[in-house]
């Protein structure tokens, strides 16, 4: 048996460390989003498929057996064309995606479910730190009267598309300290987010509650009707019993 591993998670790195000590036939596959990924300690592909049937012809190629998509929940489009072709194949498929975000005591979330719906909730004059990532900036051109910040892992290699923004750099994980700390110092007024559940990444929204800074939250885009568990243990358990 070989796995695919549709790495690019914290869970996927877990997965990955034990695969490669347990010396099971596995491949990572990563989209290429960052520069200089972290090693998975497995044998590793970088960079998309070339669609549906690019993924089709890699799967049969390759003599996958097994597909373990550990991908970002927001990563819908993959993990949709994943399961699919998966499901035409007959090859065994597994989603693994982490729980969501529940707001706790403290917490003032507005719910919305697309970028564009922020410039509704957002006071103009505001420093808004975009932690959603660099992909779906343009989705914020309407908040044109507003400071914003986005964090992104790499050194951009363009200027900011809007006169009115800033590239913050920074590696994750960062720490609630970390995270009071920028925002302060950023005087940020609101946090925009996608609900990515995790407790590594949740510190910012830890530090938003302890400064009184308003969170929206993006809700998750629809997840495939396929095979699903919630942690990379559950992920592992289910590898086992192939």
């Amino acid at each position: 048996m070989t796995l695919l591993l549709l790495a690019g998670t914290g869970e996927a790195q877990m997965i990955a460390r034990e695969l490669a000590a347990e010396g099971r036939a596995a491949i990572a596959s990563l989209a290429g989003a960052t520069r200089a990924p972290k090693p998975t300690g497995l044998p590793t592909r970088i960079g998309g498929f070339g669609g549906a049937e690019g993924f089709r012809a890699y799967l049969t190629e390759a003599g996958i057996s097994a597909v373990l998509d550990a991908t970002h929940p927001f990563a819908h489009r993959i993990s949709a064309r994943s399961a699919r072709i998966c499901h035409e194949l007959g090859l065994p498929y597994c989603q693994v995606l982490r729980a969501p975000w529940e707001p706790e005591t403290g917490d003032d979330w507005t719910m919305l479910d697309h970028e564009e719906q922020a410039a509704d909730h957002v006071a103009p004059g505001s420093t808004v730190f975009l932690a959603t990532g660099r992909q779906t900036l343009a989705r914020f051109a309407n908040l044109s009267s507003c400071r914003l910040i986005c964090r992104q892992i790499d050194p951009p290699e363009a200027p900011f598309p809007f006169p009115n923004g800033a590239f913050l750099i920074g590696r994750p994980p960062f720490s609630v300290a970390d995270e009071i700390n920028t925002f302060s110092r950023l005087a940020v007024d609101w946090l925009i987010v996608k609900n990515a559940g995790g407790e590594v990444p949740r510190t910012k929204l830890h530090a938003a509650r302890q400064l009184g800074i308003p969170v929206i939250m993006l809700n998750r885009p629809r997840q495939p009707d396929a095979f699903r568990v919630e942690t990379a243990r559950q992920a592992l358990d289910w590898v086992a019993r192939l």
